[in-house]
């Protein structure tokens, strides 16, 4: 079996949940990986891949001709997988489509070549699924499979022309936020704020220091995204971002359902919520019950 691997990649750069969807992708076997634009020689020396296709008439992930690509390229794969982002879930159900086959979102592990465990509930159930389908179509949660590592050689590099299918979709722009500070996805440490911090400029004042002398990532509940204390991408949870971190500190967070089912994986959970009643509590390591406009200084001061 042969499995095909949508790398991302920003700036040229391999994202984390890509590294991580190769190492998801080698319980199948040998592993192929596609490239569009930049990163396909840094995606040549990841551990396990065997070769890799690099789309030069793209600069970016349009659904569109990405998913009539994988199409085309589908008969020769038994697997195509993509990391569980927003990238992963516009390609990957078009192509699934196409195909007319089910895909499967949100992998968690993989028991064999036709079993799949993903989360249901926002979390609170897992759901052992089994593909009968020539071609199984897969997206994986990064936090779940340890990123694949850069190897001492390196991969074969085959140039492709992705199909002109962008139908009535035009590439505009990207608008990147910059930040000194890791990625949310893959940072080891992730301090997140909620209504509890009752405006942005509280998340810059109380929460940004201690980010910096962690070497941590900002995140935010929905609720304060929705209130505009925080961008959307600073979102964890069941419709933002999931992570895993080994430590994560949740700062005025009531822990929603919601929001639980994108971090309640990570290794230490710090909860500091003046109400102690509050559900993040429950799945929370360590728990300080005070009010976080007292308690985040202390903090920053004791680092």
């Amino acid at each position: 079996m042969t499995a095909l691997v949508l790398i991302e990649t920003e700036g040229g750069q391999l994202r984390q949940a890509a590294r991580s969807a190769v190492t998801a992708a080698r319980s199948f076997g040998d592993v192929d990986a596609l490239v569009i634009g930049e990163g396909a020689e840094a995606a040549s020396h990841l551990e396990g891949v065997r070769k890799v296709l690099h789309v030069t008439n793209l600069n970016h992930a349009l659904a569109e001709p990405v998913a009539a690509l994988l199409a085309q390229l589908a008969s020769q794969y038994s697997h195509i997988l993509a990391a569980a982002s927003a990238t992963g879930k516009n390609i990957l159900p078009r192509l699934a489509g196409l195909l007319d086959v089910q895909p499967i979102s949100d992998v968690i592990a993989i028991r064999d070549d036709a079993t799949f465990v993903r989360p249901i509930y926002a979390g609170n159930a897992l759901a052992t699924v089994q593909s009968r389908d020539a071609i199984r179509i897969l997206t994986v949660r990064g936090s779940s499979f340890d990123p694949a590592k850069d190897g001492n050689t390196a991969a074969p590099i085959e140039t492709i022309t992705a199909p002109d299918d962008s139908k009535n979709v035009r590439f505009i722009r990207v608008e990147l936020s910059q930040s000194d500070r890791p990625e949310l996805e893959a940072a080891r440490i992730v301090i997140s704020g909620g209504k509890g911090l009752k405006d942005a400029a509280n998340f810059d004042r109380l929460l940004a220091p201690i980010a910096d002398k962690l070497g941590a990532a900002i995140g935010a509940s929905r609720a304060a995204v929705d209130a505009g204390f925080a961008p959307n991408e600073m979102q964890v949870g069941q419709t933002g971002k999931v992570v895993a971190p080994d430590l994560y500190i949740a700062a005025g967070l009531s822990g929603a359902i919601q929001h639980l089912a994108g971090m309640k994986d990570s290794r230490v959970i710090v909860a500091i919520n003046l109400d102690p009643e509050a559900p993040i509590f429950k799945v929370a390591d360590y728990g300080i019950i005070g009010d976080l406009f007292e308690v985040l200084p202390a903090l920053e001061k004791a680092l």
